[in-house]
C-alpha cells in the first residue's frame, strides 16, 4: 500500500519566509536593546538668588588697636637768665712779614746735602754695566761671557744626590741670587721638585767666586740674577 503526501502538509513549504521572518524579529529586538536609554529622575532645583540674605549677612567686628600717645615735650625752663656781655675780647694781631728797606737781611750760608747711598736693585738685563765674572774682564760682550762662564760653573760643580737618583727624582730647579754691591753672592732661593735637588743647587751657587759688582750710571748696585739647574737621570 502506497502512502500518499498531503500537499497541503509539506512541512518545507514556504520555510524561506519564515526564516525571513523570524530573523527580521531577533534582529529587530537585538537592535532594541541595544538602543534601550534608562534616564535617572529629574528633581526640580530652585535656581534663583536670594539676595536679601546676602544683604543681611553680619560683618565681624575687629578690634581696633590703639597706638599709645606720643610722650609730651621736654617742659622748658621757669626763669632764662640773661648773661651781660661784659668780658672784653683780646683781638689778635697778625703781623706783616713784608720787610722794609730799613731792615737788615741775614745772609744764609750754603747748606750741604749729605747723598744717601740708596740701596738700588737692578735687573741684569737693564743694567748699564753688568756685573762681571771672573775672566771676563777682557771680553767684548760682558754679558755674554757672564752667562757662559756660569754655565761652565755649574758643569764643573754639578753633582746629582744619590738618593735623589735611588728615588727617580728628577727636574729643574729655579735660582734666584743677588751679585751684592762689593760683588759677593747673596739672598739665594731655589724652588724645584725636591729638597734634595734644592740643596745641590744650593752647593752649587755658594761656590761661585766673588765678582766685579754691577754698575748703574757709574755706582755699584745690587744685581738680582735667575737660572734654571735641570737635573736629568740618564
Amino acid at each position: 500500500m502506497e502512502l500518499k503526501k498531503n500537499p497541503k502538509a509539506d512541512v518545507g513549504k514556504n520555510s524561506t519566509l519564515y526564516f525571513v521572518i523570524g530573523l527580521a524579529a531577533v534582529l529587530g529586538l537585538v537592535y532594541g536593546a541595544m538602543e534601550w536609554k534608562k534616564y535617572d529622575k529629574i528633581n526640580d532645583y530652585d535656581i534663583s538668588l536670594n539676595v536679601e540674605d546676602q544683604l543681611d549677612e553680619e560683618v565681624p567686628m575687629t578690634e581696633q588697636i590703639k597706638t599709645p600717645p606720643p610722650p609730651p615735650p621736654p617742659a622748658a625752663p621757669e626763669v632764662i637768665e640773661v648773661v651781660e656781655d661784659e668780658e672784653e675780647v683780646e683781638e689778635t694781631v697778625i703781623e706783616s712779614t713784608e720787610t722794609s728797606q730799613e731792615e737788615e737781611v741775614m745772609e744764609v750760608e750754603e747748606v750741604e746735602v749729605d747723598e744717601v747711598d740708596e740701596d738700588i736693585s737692578v735687573p741684569f738685563a737693564v743694567i748699564e754695566d753688568v756685573p762681571i765674572f771672573p775672566g771676563c774682564e777682557g771680553s767684548s760682550n760682558k754679558k755674554a761671557c757672564f752667562q757662559e762662564m756660569m754655565q761652565k760653573h755649574i758643569r764643573k760643580n754639578f753633582r746629582y744626590p744619590e738618593i735623589a737618583q735611588e728615588m727617580g727624582v728628577q727636574g729643574r730647579v729655579n735660582v734666584i741670587f743677588v751679585i751684592q754691591k762689593d760683588g759677593s753672592i747673596g739672598n739665594i732661593r731655589m724652588r724645584g721638585p725636591d729638597k734634595n735637588l734644592e740643596a745641590e743647587a744650593l752647593r752649587i751657587i755658594k761656590k761661585l767666586p766673588n765678582m766685579t759688582p754691577g754698575k748703574q750710571r757709574g755706582r755699584a748696585v745690587k744685581v738680582p740674577f735667575s737660572i734654571p739647574i735641570t737635573f736629568k737621570l740618564q
